[in-house]
């Protein structure tokens, strides 16, 4: 059995909120030239990771089904005149990428990850393996528009990140609990929008989220 203690968990269910109304939210939590650069993507998870203050001896396990859709229609959008500034954008690194670039910061080890089929329970496994004695673990979509009926892009905004790790933190209270167990039922297909979902509402979990392996989430 692998398991895993949550010490920090943030949330942030953006829904439809267009990108302009995130950024103007958000703005407190960045430099003003820092966010003029970044993507909506990359500002909801960014404040959630200035509150888990990630530290060099950490690891990330960034998860993801269709990263900045709604950047890249932005800048698809602008053709044939293509913007420079949306080329910028829509080029820039993952959400994770953009803040520890601007905190100009080091990391332990960065596992991204992107797809669809067993991304919750695969990312999991990934933060459960990590040798570094903490982990987190973050992850988010970008709600499209015209990709979105063709399953190119999210049909909502939403991220979220959790600290993790092997024992209980001494000053902060529990968060919850995450475990994995050997199974060998069938795994379930659950989409990062429904992970999200039991995250956001402190909902507890039981199912076969990976191929061989049996997830348990209890929150306190």
């Amino acid at each position: 059995m692998l398991e895993r203690h949550i010490h920090i968990i943030r949330t942030d269910d953006a829904g439809a909120e267009e990108p302009a109304a995130t950024r103007a939210r958000l703005a407190a939590h960045f430099p003003p030239a820092a966010a003029r650069r970044m993507t909506q993507l990359g500002m909801l998870l960014g404040a959630i990771l200035n509150e888990l203050a990630p530290a060099p001896g950490d690891a990330i396990i960034y998860a993801t089904q269709y990263g900045e859709g709604r950047t890249l229609e932005t800048f698809l959008d602008s053709f044939p005149a293509a913007s420079p500034i949306g080329f910028q954008t829509s080029v820039h690194p993952s959400a994770v990428q953009q803040n520890m670039i601007r905190r100009a910061q080091p990391i332990g080890e960065f596992f991204p990850m992107a797809g669809a089929d067993y991304l919750p329970g695969q990312s999991l496994l990934a933060a459960m393996l990590s040798p570094a004695p903490r982990v987190i673990l973050c992850g988010g979509e970008e709600r499209g528009t015209w990709l979105t009926p063709i399953d190119a892009a999210a049909t909502r905004s939403f991220a979220y990140g959790m600290t993790l790790a092997r024992a209980p933190h001494p000053a902060l209270p529990a968060a919850g609990r995450i475990t994995l167990t050997p199974t060998a039922a069938p795994a379930e297909k659950i989409s990062n929008a429904t992970w999200f979902d039991h995250l956001h509402a402190r909902k507890p979990l039981s199912a076969p989220l990976a191929p061989g392996w049996q997830l348990t989430l209890t929150f306190d």
